[in-house]
């Protein structure tokens, strides 16, 4: 048993001062007032915050590595490690879109590492059934259309949660509807798509938008297009990068204004240079630099970014104005949500696990623990 004492708590919905946190194994035991701390190994964090901890869901790589280029159980290991330095507990390792047998290899790699790497939640697929129109960083040459061995791969990876992005206008619904009775979590994106094709998705059981504002349909007066559709569809979760770079702070605010909060989710899109990397890297043969915190191809394409989720929640707190609690809610509790894993992760409540993150006063990450494993900032 280990106590945690001397930070404030956010348990996911509120603030607490004068508590400890009891964990033994992988769990939380209990949250009790400071007085009535049980006997064990205390730890006296000497202030800042604990929260739940981070949970990304579209993280291409850190830390130098691309999962595209290493689509191994190793790769995954070697960005998780990266992005738990920034808070990061559990994570999707993204594939962008690539040839078949990149899908093939990256879904073995995170069946293994699940059983290696706890932060591992499960693989986002970020296409290759997307829209050419909107294909943004994707390399065109590998966007198809998807077949019945690719529904038959997707809804057999068993890897943990699912998360496919396709494009609507692309996907016939009946292959969306079949998808999300597997249990896959349909996320919509880089798609020039009406209201009306996004809303038929998300009525078959697409989950989510992917990237909010980036590589879909804009709206207008009379064609609310993919980023009309996100905000008006109320069940739908949405995926923000908060980086200044991605989307404009006033259009965060807008969008937060217009939808229920408890349906957004921050996000990193991250790719090698983040966490620790160097600043450019290879895409598929094309080279990526990071200039002035944003990635962008030769011609000028943003592709993916440099962003960490600790700096997420700062940038919404800070930038966008968000209430912290709301900030931290969308970095934890909204995502696990999502990957129906809110029963286990996103609070800080007994029997869920104890997967958590120890913030300073800027809300500097200080130490994480995963799965009750702790872990200092490196």
């Amino acid at each position: 048993m280990i106590v945690l004492t001397g930070a404030r708590i956010f348990d996911g919905e509120r603030f607490l001062d004068d508590h400890a946190v009891v964990v033994e194994c992988a769990r939380i035991a209990a949250i009790v007032p400071h007085s009535e701390r049980p006997d064990g190994e205390v730890r006296d964090l000497g202030g800042g915050l604990l929260a739940p901890g981070y949970v990304d869901v579209q993280v291409n790589g850190g830390g130098g590595v691309l999962f595209n280029e290493d689509p191994t159980p190793e790769g995954i290991a070697r960005i998780a490690a990266a992005h738990r330095n920034h808070g990061t507990t559990g994570l999707l390792p993204t594939l962008v879109t690539d040839a078949p047998q990149a899908m093939t290899a990256a879904i073995a790699a995170t069946r293994e590492a699940r059983r290696r790497t706890p932060a591992t939640l499960g693989i986002h697929l970020e296409g290759p059934f997307l829209d050419p129109r909107r294909k943004g960083a994707h390399e065109l040459s590998y966007i198809r259309d998807l077949g019945r061995d690719d529904v038959a791969t997707i809804a057999k990876a068993d890897c943990g949660a699912m998360m496919l992005t396709l494009a609507p206008n692309r996907v016939a619904t009946e292959s969306i509807a079949e998808l999300a009775q597997h249990g896959v979590l349909v996320s919509l994106g880089h798609s020039d798509a009406s209201y009306e094709e996004a809303r038929r998705a998300v009525e078959a059981g697409a989950r989510a938008f992917t990237h909010l504002f980036n590589a879909m349909s804009a709206p207008t007066g009379r064609e609310p297009g993919m980023v009309g559709a996100a905000l008006d569809l109320d069940e739908a979760f949405v995926g923000l990068i908060a980086d200044g770079h991605h989307v404009h702070p006033a259009n965060l605010r807008v969008a937060l204004a217009a939808k229920r909060r408890d349906r957004f989710m921050l996000i990193t899109d991250a790719m090698p240079p983040a966490a620790g990397g160097p600043d450019h890297f290879d895409l598929q043969g094309r080279r990526v630099t990071s200039i002035d915190g944003c990635l962008r191809l030769d011609d000028g394409t943003l592709a993916g970014s440099v962003l960490t989720m600790d700096e997420a929640v700062r940038y919404a707190v800070n930038v966008v104005r968000l209430p912290l609690a709301d900030a931290l809610s969308m970095a934890s509790h909204v995502p696990a949500t999502f990957l129906r894993r809110d029963r286990e992760l996103g609070r800080i409540a007994p029997g869920y696990l104890a997967s958590l993150v120890h913030l300073d006063d800027e809300l500097r990450v200080l130490e994480t623990w995963i799965e009750g494993q702790s872990a200092p900032h490196s």
